[in-house]
């Protein structure tokens, strides 16, 4: 891990070819809390592919919307879910249809990771 960042709505953690998130429980993701991880993305990994892990070990809302803007961010590859509960499956497919850029879902770290160097690789 190169740094980390506790925010308001949870911790960001930022390594060499990504940036994993974990999101406090209750909170609801506004584009706000979205614009403050954008900053993070533009001072870490200007120019370079990145992948973005969010880790749901807790519960909270997110306003699929915001998908539309980290969408924007040229060099996001793709955005990867952790979580092993079957009630976030459904929510991510719907949060997929506001991002058009890869976005699935693992059950471990280890298999987000995994995808993470593959779809790097592609990038060249």
């Amino acid at each position: 891990m190169i740094t980390s960042y506790k925010t308001n709505f949870g911790l960001a953690e930022i390594y060499e070819d990504y940036i994993k998130v974990i999101i406090n429980e209750g909170i609801t993701v506004t584009p706000d809390d979205n614009s403050i991880l954008l900053e993070m993305v533009e001072n870490h990994f200007q120019n370079k592919a990145f992948i973005y892990i969010t880790h749901r070990i807790n519960s909270y809302s997110i306003d699929p919307t915001i998908y539309f803007e980290t969408a924007k961010i040229p060099n996001l590859v793709g955005l990867a879910v952790v979580s092993d509960d079957p009630n976030q499956k459904n929510q991510i497919r719907v949060e997929k249809t506001f991002f058009n850029k890869e976005f699935r879902q693992f059950n471990s770290m280890e298999s987000a990771l995994l995808w993470k160097e593959e779809l790097l690789k592609q990038e060249g």
